[in-house]
């Protein structure tokens, strides 16, 4: 007897295969484009050449810069968060959604400290994505990150949450990265790195250099943090964070171990001038071991604790004067007044 004919009907004891497209299909219609325009000046002659031509061939001209980007929309209100660094210097930005609709953007607030941005788009019903909640991420969770790679248009890549609380890769002064292999390429940046479930979990910031054979290293700002950032600049239009004005480096555990000191800490390198910290009696070479009775593990550590207090509270710093392997060190605490961290370029410190 012949065969009976295929059907293309699967057996109803075949297992569905796994699939995200119901996440993408939750999430991807908030993940815009974003197109920037910056105005740049470029030299035209070497140095000292000017007096040879005069006005007759300017030593400087202006060129437009395009560059491309990810947002993802992050309220009914139409407003998109991005990196920083896809928007700085912008003179000319517009989104465009996945279906399709153009629209121009202003800057609301940037957050250069976290690499963050908010921008408002006027759109009609724009498509909000689901927020998630990046401290129930599990290391092994699957992710998804989707954004305009190198200006292809909206892709998804797919990973797995590689390492949580990645910091001292000197891209900010606040990092807590969510690390993925989870494929980000130029143009990613600003997009979204959502959950199996398609809420947001991250905004993708960051991939390692190719160029040095690294391959599989993204990372991404957890939304819990995007959150408190996006709010303030929503409400006040920067980040108030709190400042002392120390300029903390880590104290290496070699030198730790070499003259005494326990295990952690910071080294006061330096100060603001006319800081409360200043003012408090803090010294440089003093190492800072403790903020309001916790123990500080690095700098960054510390200035994250200093940042967190509101101005017009006062931090108990505890920290240490002297070598403990040459002489007995003497242990201060002083209630330091917090004032609200400088709005500048650079790292003001902590």
């Amino acid at each position: 007897a012949a065969a009976p004919a295929a059907t293309g009907t699967p057996p109803a004891s075949a297992a569905p295969l796994p699939s995200y497209a119901d996440a993408v299909a939750a999430s991807a219609p908030a993940v815009v484009n974003i197109f920037t325009e910056r105005v740049v000046r470029v030299r035209q002659l070497p140095p000292g050449w000017e007096s040879l031509f005069g006005d007759t061939w300017p030593a400087y001209r202006n060129r437009v810069d395009r560059s491309l980007g990810s947002g993802v929309i992050y309220d009914a209100a139409g407003h998109v968060v991005t990196n920083n660094h896809v928007v700085a210097g912008a003179t000319q930005i517009q989104v465009q959604l996945q279906d399709g609709r153009i629209a121009p953007a202003r800057i609301v607030g940037t957050d250069p400290d976290t690499d963050l941005a908010v921008l408002d788009v006027a759109l009609e019903k724009p498509p909000v994505i689901s927020l998630g909640r990046s401290d129930r991420l599990r290391v092994g969770e699957p992710v998804l990150a989707i954004g305009n790679p190198l200006g292809l248009g909206q892709t998804v890549t797919s990973g797995i949450v590689s390492a949580k609380g990645r910091s001292r890769l000197g891209v900010t002064t606040f990092e807590s990265y969510i690390q993925t292999d989870a494929a980000i390429n130029s143009g990613n940046s600003g997009g979204a790195l959502v959950n199996a479930r398609g809420e947001l979990v991250g905004i993708n910031t960051l991939v390692l250099s190719r160029s040095a054979g690294i391959e599989g290293i993204g990372f991404a700002i957890p939304i819990d943090l995007v959150r408190g950032v996006v709010d303030e600049i929503l409400r006040s239009g920067h980040v108030v964070r709190g400042w002392i004005g120390v300029l903390p480096q880590d104290m290496p555990a070699d030198q730790a171990v070499q003259f005494g000191y326990p295990p952690g800490g910071a080294i006061v390198t330096d100060f603001a001038v006319g800081s409360p910290a200043v003012a408090a009696g803090m010294q440089p070479l003093d190492v800072v071991t403790e903020v309001n009775g916790e123990k500080v593990r690095d700098a960054q550590d510390l200035m994250a604790r200093i940042a967190l207090l509101k101005p017009g509270q006062k931090a108990r710093i505890t920290w240490l004067r002297g070598l403990p392997s040459y002489d007995s060190p003497q242990a201060m605490t002083v209630k330091v007044p917090v004032i609200e961290r400088p709005q500048r370029s650079g790292n003001p410190g902590g």
